[in-house]
This record gives C-alpha cells, sequence and structure tokens, in this order.
C-alpha cells in the first residue's frame, strides 16, 4: 500500500476560510516572513495543488493562476505559478516535484504556456523539471504604458504547454499589471 499522501487539485472557490487559512500559514512559514498579502491575492483565484498530512494540514502548496501576456502583436494565456512551498519538516521528500507536477498537468491543458519567477532556493527545482531561463526581456503593462523589469530577468522561467512552443525572445513578454510584485 502507497502511503505517499496525495496531490489533491482544487479551485480558490473549493476552499473554505479555514482551509485557506491554514494554506497561508503553511506560505508564512515557508518563506519565513518573505510572503505578504500582495503575494497571498496573487496566490488566489485559479488552481490550487495541495499535499496534506494525515491530520488534514497542508505540507504543500503551489498555485497556477492566469495571465495575459503579450508578446509582439499577439496576447497569450499563461498559467502562471504563485505560492510553491514545502513545509520544512517534509524538504526533500519529493512533494515539490509532485505539486509542480500537478500544476504542469494544468498548464498543459488550459494555456498557452506556463511561467513563474523563481527564488534563488527554487530555481533548481523548475530547472531539473525542463523549466527554462526566459531569455529575452520582461516588461508589465502599467496604467501609464509597459514597465520594463530588467530586474526580473535572470529569474523568470517558462515552460511550454503541451503541444505547444514558446514565443521567441526577440520580443519582451508583458505581462498584465497587479499590485505588489509584478512578477
Amino acid at each position: 500500500m502507497d502511503s505517499t499522501p496525495a496531490v489533491r487539485i482544487a479551485h480558490t472557490f473549493d476552499l473554505g476560510p479555514a482551509e485557506l487559512a491554514r494554506v497561508r500559514d503553511l506560505l508564512d512559514a515557508a518563506f519565513e516572513g518573505n510572503f505578504d498579502d500582495d503575494d497571498w491575492d496573487h496566490a488566489l483565484g485559479g488552481l490550487h495543488a495541495l499535499v496534506l498530512d494525515p491530520y488534514g494540514s497542508p505540507i504543500a502548496h503551489g498555485s497556477v493562476v492566469q495571465r495575459r501576456v503579450q508578446h509582439a502583436d499577439r496576447s497569450y494565456r499563461a498559467g502562471y505559478v504563485e505560492a510553491v512551498a514545502v513545509r520544512a519538516t517534509y524538504r526533500r521528500e519529493g512533494l515539490g516535484h509532485r505539486v509542480m507536477a500537478a500544476l504542469e498537468r494544468v498548464i498543459d491543458t488550459a494555456y498557452d504556456f506556463g511561467a513563474l519567477s523563481a527564488s534563488d532556493e527554487g530555481a533548481a527545482l523548475y530547472a531539473a523539471r525542463g523549466w527554462r531561463l526566459w531569455p529575452g526581456g520582461l516588461a508589465a503593462l502599467g496604467p501609464a504604458g509597459p514597465v520594463p523589469l530588467p530586474e526580473e530577468e535572470g529569474s523568470t522561467y517558462v515552460r511550454p504547454a503541451a503541444g505547444r512552443s514558446l514565443p521567441a525572445p526577440d520580443h519582451p513578454l508583458r505581462f498584465d499589471w497587479r499590485d505588489g510584485d509584478l512578477l
């Protein structure tokens, strides 16, 4: 019998207030105080991949939300990965890979490509799963027009959805505007 906890996929609306509070507690602890209300807002409104301990508490989490991304003369529907975390006592057990595999299945079936902004600690996980560092420019479509994001270059990863190709890096990816971190 396999004792590995299952990965549960749920939309934000399927998670009640108590469960969302437990996920937020996991993220606050995993990011050691570097996870604010804007980061939390970015993780909501899409699909969550959750791994729960035997008592129902989340021990691993990630979400994928839709972002509009302009490239050259086209608008893409990107699955943007947010809030990937594993409780410290469960790290190095493959839970991050399992969460990402679930999110990648969502991206493969619902989006043109996946994108994420990696921390130094998380970059190895994404690279090992075939995510590629975006070699082109990055910007956000701000209220007054495009805002270049050179500080995000070197930490933004992309992955084509199954059967699709990535945009060419000869034009920047311009992400939709949001409060807090733009990527």
